[in-house]
């Protein structure tokens, strides 16, 4: 055996050689988001120019980072594939799921519609509560003129903060029950999950109301419209689709619980969506107003976005513990923000290292963080933050991107990037100035 002398020393890591300018390729991509919809709308519609923008910042990144660290890039694309994968099979299971039947979009159903979303969202995940339910619910406010809060609110609560009860709810947890949480743990989060959404739903009733009551007073007859008994009772057409959804989560949980080979949980969900498409009468997804448009987008998108976020995140895992975070709200805020403009899986898993080393435990089990209250406590923390925080920004996490994709297909003008942070600022931060307070101290 060589001399310790002798001995190379082990390379740094990836994070810790890489500029700080090498995240101003994501800055780039988040800014185009931001602004192009504003400043060129027109050039902005088309999806194959979306794409000429994820490829111009995107594939220089992949480029450096295969020729610095092909492992990295490799596992970015994998990330990427199964993303794309899960969301696609969502959405092409929730177009062959139709609900008919008079649906007023009075405050009271499009808050009760709501309510069952956040439920779904811990048992379906976010992205198929959501996909399932947004449709629906933009046909009961067709006739609405001011509806752009109805699903920003939606965004709130159905694709992100519903999810945070179980590892099924939303990626992060489900990456943390692959590491070692027991499945039911994050049912001790009910308090908090019960608070935000229960606080969303009340504050949404009453702008809803509001808003409701002034539209009344513009037209009355539109007004008359909305607010019509349910003279078609309501049922679901395509149930089959619902044992879709079931084989989805199915594939998920039996992924966790096997770790068969690279590729077999993406083979399972493609499997899921064609079943699906093939045995679904294409007059469901026409009724549906079913078009390729909004994965495409999220597709396009989301492949710039996880090309060039790649420096950022690798920077984050390698300087994650010299942050100085110790207190439980300082991991939630932290993780938080990073997961409103960053994918929030990685997130999760950055600063769940970084809890582990400020409790003695291992990264790799992160069950060790149980051990201990402390532990216990951080690991709620970075939970919270990594779910709840995604929703405020459009790119926080996958299903709100989705779902303004599916929005403004049906023609409904949705806020613009900033516009939507508006909301997101004035509704949420508050909200979770009190989680802080109220359960984090």
């Amino acid at each position: 055996m060589a001399p310790p002398a002798l001995l190379a020393a082990a390379p740094p890591p990836l994070g810790k050689l890489l500029p700080a300018w090498s995240v101003l390729p994501f800055a780039a991509m988040l800014l185009a988001i931001a602004v192009l919809p504003l400043a060129a709308p027109g050039f902005w519609d088309r999806n194959r120019n979306k794409a000429l923008l994820s490829l111009a910042l995107g594939l220089p990144v992949a480029a450096w980072m295969a020729s610095l660290e092909p492992m990295v890039l490799a596992h970015a694309a994998h990330e990427y594939a199964a993303f794309i994968l899960l969301l696609g099979a969502l959405f092409v299971i929730s177009g062959g799921i139709v609900v008919r039947g008079t649906l007023a979009g009075t405050p009271g159903l499009n808050t009760a519609l709501i309510a069952i979303g956040a439920v779904l969202a811990s048992l379906i995940g976010t992205t198929g509560a959501s996909m399932v339910l947004i449709r629906p619910l933009l046909r009961a406010n067709s006739v609405r003129r001011r509806k752009q809060h109805v699903v920003v609110f939606f965004i709130f609560v159905v694709a992100n903060a519903g999810g945070l009860l179980t590892p099924l709810g939303d990626p992060p947890l489900f990456l943390g029950f692959l590491r070692g949480v027991p499945f039911l743990w994050t049912l001790r989060l009910w308090p908090e999950w019960l608070f935000v959404n229960g606080a969303l739903l009340l504050l949404f009733f009453v702008i809803d109301s509001t808003i409701f009551r002034a539209e009344d007073l513009a037209s009355p007859g539109d007004l008359d419209k909305v607010a019509v008994e349910h003279e078609v009772p309501v049922h679901v057409a395509g149930k089959r689709n619902v044992l879709y959804l079931a084989g989805v989560v199915a594939v998920l949980v039996a992924a966790a619980r096997l770790q068969p080979p690279a590729g077999v949980q993406e083979a399972g969900l493609a499997a899921m969506a064609a079943l699906s498409w093939f045995t679904t009468p294409r007059a469901l997804h026409a009724e549906n107003g079913y078009t390729w448009h909004p994965i495409e987008e999220v597709a396009i998108l989301f492949a710039g976005i996880f090309a060039t976020m790649i420096p950022a995140l690798e920077i984050l895992n390698a300087r994650g513990a010299e942050l100085g975070l110790r207190a439980p709200w300082h991991f939630f805020w932290a993780s938080g923000a990073l997961s409103s403009f960053l994918d929030n899986a990685p997130t999760y898993l950055t600063f769940t290292a970084a809890a582990s080393g400020v409790v003695g435990a291992d990264a790799a089990r992160l069950g060790g963080l149980l051990a201990s209250e402390q532990g216990r406590a951080l690991l709620a923390a970075v939970s919270l933050g990594s779910v709840l925080m995604g929703a405020n920004t459009y790119i926080g996490n996958g299903p709100n991107f989705m779902v303004k994709a599916i929005a403004e297909h049906s023609g409904l003008r949705m806020p613009g990037f900033f516009r939507y942070m508006a909301w997101s600022g004035a509704v949420l931060i508050p909200l979770f100035v009190a989680v802080t307070f109220l359960f984090l101290r």
